[in-house]
């Protein structure tokens, strides 16, 4: 099984492929989808589309966690933010793929333990947790990955509270 961690994103879309392991969960894909900055939003969003079903193509998950969007004071930023995040979420529901949505400080509590944790100790924390020989750069797919981390340190949590329903 694995998780698909996404940082949602027009122009840069940071993605993590993880697979939850007993001891230490196995880092299998991380990076950047990119799109061209000078090309009109529907063919970026096109883009970014055929690159995320790749994805899915290629990994299959069973889970996405992708960051929710949260109030930002850039309107232009979060728009973007929100229309990859509803691109992403409806390719895994169209997958059967479950979706879990984070918000930034709950990444950064089940990460670093610190829920203002700045992006260098997520990104350290990300290195240290998937056994990588150097923080996973851009910090958009270090961030990826601290969404993959923190659904799998999250999921044993929430299947405790249904099996307790």
């Amino acid at each position: 099984m694995f998780v698909l961690g996404i940082d949602p994103g027009v122009s840069r879309c940071g993605y993590a492929i993880v697979e939850p392991r007993a001891g230490r969960p196995r880092p299998v894909a991380i990076g950047i989808i990119t799109t061209p900055p000078d090309a009109e939003l529907p063919l970026r969003l096109a883009e970014l589309q055929h690159e995320v079903r790749g994805l899915f193509d290629d990994f299959a998950p069973a889970v996405v966690a992708i960051e929710r969007v949260f109030f930002q004071h850039n309107v232009r930023t979060a728009m973007s933010v929100g229309q990859a995040s509803g691109l992403v979420m409806a390719e895994a529901a169209s997958r059967g793929c479950v979706v879990a949505q984070y918000s930034p400080n709950e990444v950064k509590q089940a990460v670093t333990g610190d829920g203002a944790a700045d992006k260098t100790a997520v990104a350290t924390m990300v290195q240290t947790l998937l056994g990588l020989p150097r923080p996973p750069r851009p910090a958009d797919a270090a961030d990826a990955a601290a969404l993959a981390l923190c659904h799998i340190a999250h999921a044993p949590l929430a299947a405790a509270a249904e099996a307790a329903r």
